[in-house]
């Protein structure tokens, strides 16, 4: 698969996650939000904002790759 067909494939796989994490994330703080205190509630979303790059890694060195 050359390079060109490896991104095209990564964007859209990218894409899907994205959208998938952030309806996931989002329904999870609105089901705790009433139940945690302010700085909970605070802390899940920083998280939630900064984790998701995590399992992506693995597809930008794929996408990145050579021949």
């Amino acid at each position: 698969m050359d390079i060109r067909t490896r991104k095209a494939v990564g964007c859209a796989i990218l894409l899907a996650y994205m959208a998938i994490y952030a309806a996931l994330a989002a329904t999870l703080g609105a089901y705790l939000l009433p139940i945690l205190p302010f700085w909970a509630a605070l802390i899940f979303y920083a998280a939630a904002g900064l984790v998701w790059i995590l399992p992506l890694k693995p597809l930008f060195g794929w996408m990145n790759r050579d021949g």
